[in-house]
């Protein structure tokens, strides 16, 4: 017993007396507070972007819809009714690897024992990166509309290199013309979800096409929002407003990313987010309209988007007795899939269809 004692003796010498630890806390909690009220806006936007966070993840039905008919069989019954055929080629373009990504995705640069061990530290980072941001009034976050991470610029930066080369054949050498808008090939328009890592991605991987031309702008289309229920899937930018460069972002070399979002980022079509009652079925049938009406001529049109929407649309507008690494596997971060997507219009109604035979991975592929 003594020796018991004496050891909470040693303990109680070493620890810092109360009034210590109360000249430290209570200055803390002033600075906090203090900090709070004085970006008061920020915080209230933020706590209600959160509270909606909450609510997709309990009422969400993002991934839930019925079963499609095969699109084959309705395209073919309204070809028999002699429909009209429209055709547009389009480029799947997958945003690199976000903050949400680093955090919670294994991703294919580690081991599954590497991701395991550094979970926690790297979890316990990303709360602390959050709660800077919260203190310091920043309209930015890690989780919520995760921007883009370090190593996801490094894929874009990848992705940049790529359009840069010449192409190793005539076919490689036409989707490069059309990626890059180069003189004498068929015009193209660049659409993009409303989602942060999504439009760094196009911004910086296709930054030569939009110095090349100040005029273009990517426009953002809020039907590309990712399909799931997950905070990263959330739109933070308020509708019709320009986006921010997130703080990685601003850090980054790799181009002036503020400053594509302010002069060539259309954000007309932007509403702020998905609706609770959505689901990712309605948004792509939507966006399937979208493609074919006149605000869209072009034939050919860049997608920047996400690789759960890719997937389900794949799954939804190709054949069902088709198969294909697109309809069971995610676009590489980065990566770039073409493919034809076909409209038949007839009295009976409008149906949607993959050209099976027009898909071809441009760069990277699937994993």
């Amino acid at each position: 017993m003594d020796k018991i004692q004496e050891i909470r003796n040693e303990l109680q010498q070493r620890l810092p007396p109360a009034e210590d630890l109360q000249m430290f806390v209570r200055p803390s909690l002033i600075l906090v507070c203090g900090m709070l009220l004085f970006n008061l806006p920020t915080l209230i936007y933020k706590t209600r972007l959160y509270l909606r966070g909450v609510l997709y993840l309990l009422f969400c039905n993002d991934k839930k819809w019925k079963q499609v008919s095969d699109s084959a069989a309705v395209f073919r019954k309204l070809r028999q009714l002699e429909g009209n055929i429209e055709r547009k080629t389009v480029y799947f373009v997958r945003h690199g690897e976000s903050t949400w990504n680093d955090t919670f995705n294994k991703g294919s640069h580690r081991s599954a024992l590497v991701f395991v061990i550094g979970f926690i530290p790297g979890l316990v980072k990303s709360f602390l990166y959050e709660a800077y941001l919260i203190l310091s009034g920043k309209l930015d976050s890690w989780f919520y509309d995760s921007p883009i991470s370090f190593l996801g610029l490094g894929q874009v930066e990848e992705l940049a290199k790529f359009l840069k080369t010449k192409g190793v054949n005539e076919t490689e050498q036409k989707h490069l013309g059309i990626l890059r808008a180069d003189p004498g090939s068929p015009p193209s328009k660049i659409v993009c979800s409303s989602l942060r890592r999504a439009v760094s991605t196009v911004a910086a991987g296709f930054r030569d096409r939009l110095a090349r031309r100040l005029q273009e702008k990517i426009l953002i289309v809020p039907a590309l929002q990712e399909i799931s229920r997950n905070p990263d899937a959330l739109s933070i930018t308020p509708a019709h407003t320009p986006i921010r460069a997130s703080f990685i972002e601003k850090s980054s070399t790799v181009c002036n990313f503020q400053d594509i979002f302010l002069n060539q980022v259309d954000m007309s079509l932007h509403y702020g987010n998905k609706p609770v009652n959505t689901n990712g079925l309605k948004r792509m049938l939507e966006f399937c309209d979208f493609l074919f009406t006149p605000s869209v001529k072009e034939k050919h049109v860049i997608v920047g988007g996400h690789s759960i929407w890719f997937r389900s649309f794949f799954q939804a507008f190709l054949p069902q007795d088709f198969d294909h690494d697109s309809k069971k596997k995610k676009v590489i971060n980065g990566g770039i899939v073409k493919f034809d997507l076909l409209k038949a219009s007839a009295d009976a109604g409008t149906a949607f269809m993959i050209d099976q035979n027009s898909i071809e991975v441009v760069y990277g592929g699937f994993n």
